[in-house]
């Protein structure tokens, strides 16, 4: 790596953690992206790419909105997918010490490619490891245990009181992946997570699958 022996520098994970001697077996897995930073706070020069490789038939995922959706006995499926969506804003910003900002936009130019619909909150941003826990099929907020970093960390479920700001919105509890993949064709997610300095993205499309 050209560092020199009087060189300083640490090992971390895309979360900034630092790899010790005491966490190695534990964080150091197959499949884990790792940083070669001078210190641990050090701004990447570049962006970096992670892979996420996940078994299920691309249509477990990408139809399986439709199957839950369509099923709705009658009703008008689309609000229930934009709430799934929302739910999630409203989940990230929970903790809101000041103002809870949620925005849905309506984008019908070329800035995405296509038209979209952008879901934009001020909640406390997700790590790469939990952008990644989002993109596995049915790996549900409430049972990640082990080596899942929840993308809901101290999340508790509201008591159950008429739908509103207050409570969980979700209606069919099929996830932001089947709402998205019922909207449309593809998925962009952008995040950074209240106490970092990066920014994470991940990308999701049929077109890929």
């Amino acid at each position: 790596f050209g560092i020199t022996t009087d060189e300083n520098f640490v090992i971390t994970t895309t979360s900034r953690k630092e790899i010790t001697e005491d966490n190695f077996n534990d964080v150091v897995q197959d499949g884990v992206t790792l940083y070669l930073l001078q210190s641990v706070d050090q701004v990447l020069p570049s962006a970096t790419k992670e892979r996420i490789d996940f078994l299920p038939h691309y249509d477990t995922l990408v139809k399986s909105g439709m199957y839950e959706y369509y099923a709705s006995e009658g009703q008008n499926p689309l609000p229930f997918a934009l709430a799934e969506l929302i739910d999630n804003s409203l989940s990230a910003t929970s903790q809101n010490t000041d103002i809870r900002s949620i925005q849905i936009k309506l984008l019908f130019d070329d800035s995405q490619g296509k038209p979209a619909v952008a879901v934009i909150d001020n909640g406390r941003g997700m790590t790469s490891k939990q952008l990644n826990n989002w993109a596995v099929y049915r790996l549900s907020k409430f049972t990640r245990q082990g080596d899942f970093e929840s993308d809901h960390s101290g999340y508790v479920r509201p008591l159950p009181v008429p739908r509103s700001l207050n409570s969980d919105i979700s209606y069919f509890g099929v996830g932001g992946k089947q709402a998205v993949f019922f909207v449309g064709q593809s998925a962009r997610m952008i995040s950074k997570p209240a106490d970092s300095q990066d920014v994470h993205e991940l990308f999701l499309s049929k077109e890929d699958f």
